[in-house]
């Protein structure tokens, strides 16, 4: 991987290794910040003035070669890496509340119970009211993929509502354990536990239709192709009807993609990073296909072109990320 670079005006570049030595913005401040895709390239001489600039396309070619048929132990992978890296390798996601407000603070449930029953969403559920972490909560984020907290601790800090209860989850029992070790890991607030999102045989500790929103940023495009719609499907499930999932992922031809070598491909878009880890490369229609097959609808589903620069360097890489925002159709009156 290139040497760090980060976004003009942002605290974070995903898919690129987050220093914490930069300085940590106030919750204000982040909130305050421009959304992605304000600043387009329009004089290539200016090029290297900012560190990053939107772009309306990518057009580069793209060679799928080489075939890697071992077979992948991915959790082993993951706590080798967050072994080694723990809590110094990505920072703290403060652009999550101008791209996802519905992680900030002041928030409602999507649907109080009258407006639930009114949409013949009294559904009766195995659990009791004291059976589950955060039972008594009014308003549930569930992030999977929770890595070493990075998203889940903002929010924590950022989102001071009462009411609110965080879950998280990964895969890694090394990141979940980092997670719980942090001084600011508060179980009356929120709740990490070991989880593989691809296992249809294994539970999640929340009822179904009580998640006001759930959150997968960068997670998805580790799985398996063939694993994403059983594990979309298993999510929606959890949301309450009005709920939303914002998912914000890798997009075709992204520069990741482009520098894999011969015989990172394991099957058509899809790759082994040398570490072990995988990840495969979206287009919003696939990403659009498989919410829709879940029952959800589009609130949003955008491209972010993004050409970054290492000004020390002198050099430029072209980023693709896909963000979405689905929401679980309600019920009919």
């Amino acid at each position: 991987m290139a040497a760090p670079v980060v976004v003009a005006g942002l605290s974070s570049v995903e898919n690129m290794p987050e220093t914490a030595a930069e300085p940590t913005e106030s919750s204000a401040e982040a909130q305050r910040r421009p959304q992605f895709g304000t600043r387009f390239l329009t004089d290539p001489r200016q090029v290297f003035q900012h560190n990053a600039w939107c772009v309306l396309s990518v057009s580069l070619p793209l060679t799928l070669s080489g075939h890697f048929d071992r077979i992948l132990k991915a959790n082993e992978y993951w706590n080798d890496f967050y072994t080694i890296h723990e809590n110094r390798f990505f920072k703290d996601r403060h652009w999550l509340f101008t791209e996802f407000p519905e992680l900030a603070p002041q928030q409602k449930p999507p649907l109080d119970a009258e407006e639930n029953l009114l949409n013949g969403e009294d559904v009766p559920s195995t659990h009791t009211e004291t059976e589950f972490p955060g039972a008594t909560a009014s308003y549930r984020i569930l992030e999977v993929g929770c890595g070493v907290g990075n998203t889940v601790f903002p929010i924590l800090k950022t989102n001071n509502d009462p009411g609110l209860f965080v879950y998280c989850c990964d895969f890694s029992s090394t990141a979940v354990d980092l997670v719980k070790s942090n001084p600011e890991y508060d179980p009356s607030r929120c709740h990490a536990f070991v989880h593989d999102m691809s296992d249809t045989s294994a539970d999640y500790p929340i009822p179904h239709q009580s998640l006001d929103v759930i959150v997968l940023i960068f997670v998805l495009s580790a799985l398996h192709p063939q694993k994403m719609q059983n594990t979309i499907n298993r999510l929606a499930r959890l949301l309450k009807p009005g709920g939303v999932l914002l998912l914000r992922d890798y997009g075709r031809y992204d520069m990741a993609q482009l520098r894999f070598k011969k015989g990172r491909c394991l099957s058509e878009n899809f790759y082994v990073r040398g570490d072990g880890t995988r990840v495969y490369f979206f287009t919003q229609d696939e990403l659009h296909d498989l919410f829709c097959n879940a029952g959800l609808e589009k609130v949003q589903n955008m491209v972010d072109r993004r050409l970054q620069v290492n000004r020390g360097k002198q050099l430029t890489m072209y980023r693709v990320w896909v963000q979405c925002k689905y929401r679980k159709v309600l019920a009919p009156t």
